[in-house]
């Protein structure tokens, strides 16, 4: 264990730029204001990459803010592997959408920039401190930030849409975190501790087996940011909110706070060992593999949603409804290539699902087009966009050349895992996987087909568009071109950055199944 401010630094960086922005937000020149958020997250991320190192010396970093009235309990942080992985996901994709937001807003001549500049700053606040959390108590601290940071980005256009999706974004999940604190409260008193340990809290294991099914669903209930069925509408809904913001909500922190709170819970609350001993109903339907039903019923569905939509942004929506529960699924798998490909998963989805956020803000700010039937020819205008969306809808499909490839590939491996060394039901979760993919392909491929191979109708000169501002193109060119680099790292032995990923998934995988 070593102890070090730099978690508190990390925190502080866009804490202390969030004030600053309202401060120069009504200066002549926008460019001080958003330079403040620029510089606050490139710091920020130069001090999460400085901990990597010593996290992968098999080290834990932990800065204690303070001790509270309850014995055991302490609101501060502590950097493990797994927390890093998702420290390291938001903080580098936050630059990146800081960047687009600029040419985003200026493109558009959006109003209130300065609330939504101070917003975005709030909101990486919640979710590094939900990465970096000791305890359950921190975390659900800083969940609470994220929820009540992202509400005005969701309202920002100020329309009877907008305020409806937000009063919605609210009700759920306000309502959530009434059970995450209950969750907690009941951890702390059976335990007398709410630390993220291991492999779990050990003595948990002695709690009632009522007790710890109830326990367990509140959890879930608590964590609806991960937007499992059927608790999933208000993220379709949240799409009225400007583009970067969708790229928030689905790559950077709010579905990725959710499913990586339930991990955290599955792996450092119950354990393994204890999710699988655990029965619901009776000795065959474990905690396991109830969760592992729940993933697999809403990836299925959700991809049936998905094919519906023509909004280019709500099948989208509906498309990480269904990714999100492929890391509920290899955590449920109980099994160490599930949880790898889980773990691996949350920065994989978030290059490639921001990529593709950014391209449909692209083609909105640049064409106006938001449904794909609209979108005709559109490949052919703006080529750079269409082939930076056309790489990552391949790797959300497990297709090469892009890194979803390979985290699919662990979840394949779990599942036949889980089928040798748990039971033979866990097969049927194999399949589900591969149905899911092919589900993909579906919605995917019919966006390619007519941004491509179909003329646009008329003539009305949009042949003449071109690609969108360097702001806005050269982020989404980043995401997509770093979605490449992940999986040439893996199978040609790269690495590139090797170390800042795939070692620390192994040291998490190791620190919670052995």
């Amino acid at each position: 264990m070593v102890d070090l401010m730099t978690p508190l630094f990390v925190i502080l960086c866009p804490a202390l730029a969030a004030p600053m922005i309202l401060l120069f937000g009504k200066r002549p020149n926008p460019n001080i204001r958003e330079g403040w958020t620029i510089a606050a997250g490139i710091v920020m991320f130069a001090l999460v990459l400085s901990m990597v190192p010593v996290i992968l010396q098999g080290e834990v970093i932990r800065y204690t803010f303070f001790q509270t009235l309850f014995e055991g309990v302490a609101f501060g942080f502590k950097v493990d592997a797994f927390g890093l992985i998702f420290a390291l996901t938001s903080s580098s994709l936050w630059i990146l959408v800081s960047f687009y937001s600029i040419g985003y807003m200026r493109a558009l001549k959006e109003h209130a920039q300065t609330r939504y500049f101070f917003s975005f700053a709030v909101a990486i606040v919640g979710a590094l401190g939900i990465a970096l959390s000791e305890n359950l108590l921190t975390m659900f601290i800083f969940y609470e930030i994220l929820t009540v940071s992202t509400y005005p980005l969701v309202i920002h256009d100020q329309t009877p849409e907008a305020l409806s999706a937000g009063r919605k974004y609210f009700a759920y999940l306000l309502t959530s975190g009434v059970f995450f604190l209950f969750a907690v409260m009941m951890t702390y008193y059976l335990t007398g501790t709410t630390d993220f340990t291991n492999g779990g809290i050990p003595a948990l294991g002695s709690a009632p087996r009522l007790t710890l099914v109830i326990l367990f669903f509140c959890f879930l209930l608590g964590f609806l940011k991960a937007a499992w069925m059927p608790f999933h509408s208000w993220l379709p809904t949240a799409m009225v909110a400007p583009t970067p913001v969708s790229a928030l909500l689905h790559a950077v922190a709010v579905v990725k706070a959710g499913v990586f709170g339930i991990v955290r819970i599955v792996c450092y609350i119950y354990g393994v060992d204890l999710m699988g001993a655990v029965y619901v109903i009776n000795e065959h339907l474990t905690l396991g593999l109830a969760l592992a039903c729940i993933a697999g019923f809403t990836m299925i569905v959700a991809n049936l949603f998905a094919i519906a939509q023509d909004n280019l942004k709500r099948r989208l929506a509906y498309s990480t409804i269904n990714q999100l529960s492929y890391i509920i699924l290899g955590a449920a798998l109980l099994t160490s290539d599930g949880i790898r490909g889980a773990m691996m998963h949350i920065p994989f989805h978030g290059f490639m699902k921001i990529t593709l956020f950014l391209c449909a803000g692209a083609i909105m700010v640049v064409t106006g087009k938001k449904n794909i039937s609209e979108m005709a020819g559109v490949g052919k205008i703006m080529p750079r966009t269409m082939l930076a969306f056309t790489i990552t809808a391949f790797g959300m499909t497990g297709i090469p050349p892009a890194v979803g490839f390979i985290s699919k590939w662990f979840l394949c491996l779990g599942s036949y895992q889980a089928y040798q060394t748990i039971s033979p039901v866990m097969i049927t979760f194999l399949f589900v996987l591969l149905i899911a993919s092919l589900l993909d392909v579906i919605y995917f491929f019919p966006i390619l087909h007519t941004a491509f191979f179909k003329e646009p109708e008329g003539d009305s000169g949009e042949e003449k568009i071109k690609e969108a501002p360097l702001f806005m193109l050269i982020p989404l060119v980043i995401t997509a071109v770093f979605s490449v680099i992940f999986l040439l790292d893996f199978i040609l032995r790269l690495n590139i950055i090797s170390m800042y990923v795939y070692e620390l998934v192994e040291i998490a995988v190791g620190n919670v199944t052995t």
